[in-house]
């Protein structure tokens, strides 16, 4: 059995949902696991876990400063134990942008922790949800725009979800065998 944080940055929930999915996922596999939100008044205490997993949402085009500062400060912390990391974006919806590989996100991701001592060993990508209901009314503006430049859904009450559970179940599994 290991101890497992899963550390996530999150902006509607949607990557919360992923990493609670991910929990009960290795905890049927006997690991215990701790969630924190990356950005809380209380810091994710790495040194009390045998792995970590980070997971970060998209924003307009961009992970959240809380998942870089968060890996800039326990860089050599987090290389000493194996990890992962996954990215939550709409962009996966697409084929052919839904693996680390091809995903731009997580090529940005890379290149933005390139000079940190963090190698996860794992990298996941997960598509998001649209939920246009619960955004403000700039998001909601802002992300129907950019869905009709990238030929999503783009209906104002439109809610969507694209994650692929399945996959996000074996991304799970992956982990407990680091």
């Amino acid at each position: 059995m290991s101890r497992i944080l899963l550390a996530y940055s999150t902006v509607d929930g949607h990557t919360r949902k992923i990493c609670d999915r991910l929990r009960r996922c290795l905890e049927g596999q006997g690991h215990a696991v701790t969630l924190a939100a990356l950005g809380d008044t209380a810091p994710a205490d790495v040194t009390s876990h045998d792995k970590v997993v980070i997971g970060a949402s998209i924003r307009y085009g961009k992970h959240r400063q809380e998942v870089f500062d968060f890996i800039r400060v326990n860089q050599h912390l987090l290389a000493e134990r194996p990890g992962a990391f996954f990215t939550v974006n709409v962009v996966a919806r697409k084929p052919g942008k839904d693996s680390p590989d091809t995903n731009p996100y997580m090529k940005a991701f890379r290149r933005q922790t390139s000079q940190t001592a963090w190698r996860p060993a794992l990298l996941g990508v997960f598509a998001g949800k649209i939920d246009y209901q619960r955004y403000s009314f700039f998001d909601r503006q802002m992300i129907r725009f950019i869905m009709w430049l990238t030929h999503g859904p783009t209906g104002a009450q439109d809610c969507v979800e694209f994650t692929n559970w399945a996959n996000v179940d074996a991304f799970g599994h992956r982990v407990a065998r680091l």
